[in-house]
């Protein structure tokens, strides 16, 4: 019963995830169905980058993985974990910088690079994950927030490409 139990658990956390995904994408694309070739055009895309859901998510994974990496080791101070902290600040980084450019080509050219930040961190969260380095907990957090924002950016810069 414990396991079946568990089970119902993992699918409801699973089908909560889903739609606030769908739900975080729709409102990103209601958001940019308009927009010109002014990226960061206030009317369209909100007064500032820190309106986008996706930057918020970027500043939360940040945020996960400096609390993921405060238990690895202090030989980590500067290999993995000063890599993945930098690499997780990026990711927001360049979504702001992007925001901020003047044509929709320069933004999707920065939100290319906050999704190459990404990769970055999801790479390095999975040498995290082979080294024993965290919690499973703090690195399946920080795996499921860089998971959500791999996809808002796909879907932003799908979108946007249009």
């Amino acid at each position: 019963m414990v396991h079946e139990l568990s089970w119902q658990q993992f699918l409801t956390a699973q089908f909560i995830r889903l739609a606030i995904t769908m739900g975080v994408l729709y409102f990103e694309w209601h958001s940019l169905k308009n927009s010109t070739s002014r990226a960061g055009s206030k009317t369209d895309l909100g007064e500032s980058f820190k309106d986008l859901v996706v930057w918020q998510r970027a500043i939360q994974l940040t945020v996960a993985v400096y609390k993921l990496t405060s238990s690895f080791p202090a030989s980590e101070r500067f290999g993995l974990t000063n890599q993945l902290q930098r690499a997780s600040v990026s990711v927001a980084s360049n979504i702001a910088e992007g925001y901020g450019r003047s044509t929709k080509g320069e933004y999707v050219l920065f939100l290319g690079h906050a999704r190459g930040s990404n990769c970055e961190v999801q790479t390095q969260l999975v040498i995290a994950e082979a080294l024993g380095f965290g919690s499973e907990q703090a690195r399946s957090s920080a795996t499921g927030l860089s998971e959500e924002v791999s996809r808002m950016l796909v879907a932003i810069m799908n979108k946007l490409r249009k």
